[in-house]
């Protein structure tokens, strides 16, 4: 063989490598996102791309996954569950409600599937459901699209139990319905009892162990989700909302620093998908919101504020979002450390009306603490003005406004300060039970934590260690819960359950904990 031709081979020869190697060298390693099991009729070469959508669905990426179907749509207009899942991108279950416009949005997304007939009943059954929640009837309620959608699911998965696909969606729906207080106990129950089978079959599902969470985020059930908490992350590690959700049963349960772990995690993953224009800001600020609460309840102050500082540098925020993010937490801060000084002096964000409320309920609160009645109640009566815009604003949308109305929890601390304390107790048990029988929110001090304190207050410990009991069932290994109930527990010559809650409080605490209170609960521990 000559040079020249030895040369051509050569030359041929790393070619051929090249392109051998070229795939490996250059393609984006797959996103990690779950396992979805959605064949549809479109072309095989947009199947991947569908799949990606669904599974962004599942994990509420929202802005992704219609960007997603999008780009299926692109490739291959004949494919209606592109259409579909474009629909289905509108509709943010458990978030917020389409308004009008993006209801006709979506209703021009169903019809466009509709269009295309080369489907089949599986698929049809799909856009039946997106069907019936973006009907064109302008009168419809919330609950009433809703019950709408979650009924033909009901439907189709009864003619196909055990589907992945159907299940999930449809558990999911029971959840949309509890929250819009439809049978609430009773459709939370029953999606558990749909998802739970399911996440044993199919472990690796992102929407049923995400659905399972949201299932189980009350107090009683809690439990029931740790599992799907545990798995969660795991499986679908590229969605930052999937490694932030766990952290919803973590808080139920006072696990502290596991929900810590994964909401540092998912403000870097969401800080990064905001970069890729891939998500909004709100996944950074959502996990922000119980990163600080939970360095809260786990005894660090110091990292606490600093999550209200980190607000400015949230990636994709307007500066007003920004101002709002850093007032809710400033004004949850202050109250949870019963700063109550700092609390009567917080500023008002430069924001619209009603995202100051959170800074004016706790000026009222501190005021009230501090004696300053008159200052309370001349902010109350701007909370009165930024409740009343809330009930405009949630009639507007489409919301139902109750009629009843019942005292405020800041209303009644200005009762209390007024020396009205039997009327202030009575109305805080009044608030705390009608919490309980909703269900405790998870990022807050409950009223029935504030009745044991006032209890406590009122030289009556033995009474505000039953309420810190109640309490501390529903929230447990709330922080100020543990310090309360010690500190009542001693005023009441139970030393056994003193020493107990402050061992409690001691070990819930990280080893970096700086709430100077923690030097009480470690002065009495050394002395027994």
């Amino acid at each position: 063989m000559s040079d020249n031709h030895r040369s051509k081979a050569a030359i041929g020869l790393f070619v051929f490598l090249l392109v051998l190697a070229a795939p490996r060298l250059s393609a984006a390693p797959p996103d990690q996102l779950g396992k979805v099991n959605f064949p549809t009729t479109c072309a095989a070469e947009v199947e991947p791309t569908i799949e990606k959508g669904v599974a962004l669905l599942h994990s509420f990426q929202y802005k992704e996954s219609e960007q997603t179907f999008s780009e299926a749509a692109t490739r291959d207009p004949q494919c209606a569950m592109a259409h579909w899942g474009r629909a289905m991108a509108l509709y943010q279950q458990l978030w917020d409600f389409p308004n009008d416009k993006t209801l006709k949005e979506g209703h021009k997304d169903v019809e466009q599937a509709q269009k295309l007939r080369s489907v089949n009943a599986r698929e049809k059954g799909f856009i039946a459901a997106a069907a019936a929640f973006f009907q064109k009837k302008s009168k419809m309620s919330h609950a009433d699209r809703t019950k709408a959608y979650s009924a033909a699911l009901e439907r189709f998965y009864a003619e196909n139990p055990g589907d992945s696909e159907i299940g999930s969606f449809y558990a999911l729906s029971l959840v949309s319905l509890a929250e819009e207080d439809v049978d609430t106990t009773a459709n939370l129950k029953k999606a558990i009892s749909i998802l739970d089978p399911l996440l044993k079959q199919y472990p690796d599902h992102p929407g049923i162990a995400h659905y399972l969470i949201h299932a189980t985020d009350r107090p009683e059930l809690a439990s029931q989700g740790l599992e799907a908490a545990r798995r969660y992350a795991a499986i679908a590690p590229d969605s930052s909302h999937a490694i932030h959700m766990p952290s919803h049963i973590f808080v139920r349960l006072g696990l502290w620093q596991d929900s810590i772990t994964s909401n540092i995690a998912a403000r870097k993953s969401g800080g990064h998908a905001a970069e890729m224009h891939t998500a909004e800001s709100h996944y950074q600020t959502h996990a922000m919101d119980f990163l600080n609460y939970s360095y809260l309840q786990s005894g660090q102050e110091a990292k606490a504020r600093e999550v209200i500082a980190d607000e400015q540098n949230v990636i994709g925020a307007s500066e007003e979002s920004k101002a709002a993010h850093a007032a809710d937490l400033s004004a949850r801060t202050v109250l949870e450390l019963h700063r109550w000084t700092e609390a009567a002096s917080l500023s008002i964000p430069r924001v619209k009306l009603v995202p100051q409320e959170s800074a004016y309920r706790a000026r009222v609160i501190g005021k009230a603490h501090l004696g300053d009645v008159a200052g309370a109640r001349a902010d109350l009566e701007k909370l009165k003005e930024i409740w009343a815009a809330q009930d405009m604003e949630a009639q507007k949308e489409g919301y139902p406004v109750s009629k009843e109305k019942h005292l405020s929890s800041a209303e009644v601390w200005i009762l209390f300060a007024e020396g009205k304390r039997d009327d202030a107790v009575r109305e805080m048990r009044a608030i705390a039970d009608r919490q309980d029988a909703k269900g405790v929110d998870s990022l807050s001090m409950s009223a029935r934590e504030m009745l044991a304190d006032m209890l406590l207050e009122l030289k009556r410990p033995a009474e505000a260690l039953a309420e810190y009991k109640t309490a501390l069932k529903n929230s447990p290994n709330r922080f100020d819960g543990l310090l309360g109930a010690a500190r009542a527990a001693q005023a009441s010559g139970d030393v056994s359950g003193a020493q107990s809650f402050y061992a409690r409080l001691a070990s819930v605490c990280s080893p970096a904990a700086d709430r100077p209170e923690l030097a009480e609960a470690k002065t009495y521990l050394a002395q027994k």
